[in-house]
C-alpha cells in the first residue's frame, strides 16, 4: 500500500513522539509499504521518512512551494512533489494514497484528519483511516465527537468511519485488514461495520 502519514512538523514536542514516528516508519518498511508524507524533514515528519528509508521503503513527499524553506524539505525523498497551495498538497497526498494513518500532531494534522474523515463519510473514498494515539493526546477529540453524536450533530456511522489504535503493529494490522475489503456500497455498511461483522 501507499500509506499517507499525517503527523507533526513541530520541534517543540516530547521525544516520545519522535520515537513513535520512527517506529511507524520502520514498521511501514517492514511490511513493504510506500510512505506518502507532507515532504518535511523535521520533527515527526522527518523521523517517519528517515526510518522508512532506512528499512528500504520508498518515500514520496508532497510540499507547497512556500513551505519548502520553512519546513525544511525532505531532500532525501525518493520522489518530491512541489505544489502551489496547501489544498493542492492535500489533494495530491489523497490521490497518491491507499490508506491514511494519523499520528500525534497539531492543527495541521487535525485539519488533514478531519478532511479525509469527512470525505470518507460522504462516500468520496473508501480508503481506511487509522488514528494512532498511544499517549491519549486525542482523547478529548474522541470525547468531543461522542458528544456531537449524543446531541445529534454527527451520526454514529460517521463517528465509526475511522479506527483508533494504541500501538504501531495494531494500527498497521487494521490498515492491512480493511484495505483488503471490497469498496463500501453507498448507503450500506461502512468498512468498520463489515470487519466487525466478520
Amino acid at each position: 500500500m501507499n500509506v499517507c502519514v499525517y503527523c507533526s512538523s513541530s520541534d517543540d514536542i516530547d521525544r516520545e513522539y519522535l520515537e513513535i514516528a520512527a517506529e511507524v516508519g520502520a514498521e511501514l518498511a517492514r511490511r513493504g509499504h510506500t510512505l506518502v508524507s507532507g515532504g518535511g524533514s523535521v520533527s515527526c515528519m522527518g523521523a517517519v521518512a528517515r526510518a522508512a528509508r532506512a528499512g528500504g521503503a520508498r518515500t514520496v513527499g508532497v510540499i507547497p512551494r512556500a513551505l519548502i524553506e520553512w519546513e525544511v524539505s525532505d531532500t532525501e525523498s525518493d520522489e518530491m512533489i512541489v505544489t502551489e497551495t496547501m489544498r493542492e498538497r492535500k489533494g495530491v497526498m489523497d490521490a497518491r494514497s491507499d490508506a491514511f494513518l494519523a499520528l500525534s500532531g497539531g492543527l495541521g494534522t487535525l485539519e488533514e484528519l478531519l478532511e479525509i474523515w469527512v470525505a470518507a463519510v460522504l462516500g468520496m473514498h473508501d480508503k481506511p483511516i487509522v488514528v494512532l494515539d498511544p499517549t491519549g493526546l486525542f482523547a478529548h477529540l474522541r470525547l468531543q465527537v461522542d458528544e456531537l453524536v449524543r446531541r445529534g450533530f454527527v451520526r454514529p456511522r460517521a463517528r465509526d468511519a475511522i479506527w483508533w489504535a494504541e500501538s504501531v503493529p495494531v494500527a498497521f494490522d487494521i490498515l492491512a485488514a480493511s484495505h483488503r475489503r471490497p469498496p463500501a456500497i453507498p448507503g450500506g455498511p461502512t468498512v468498520a461495520e463489515r470487519i466487525e461483522g466478520e
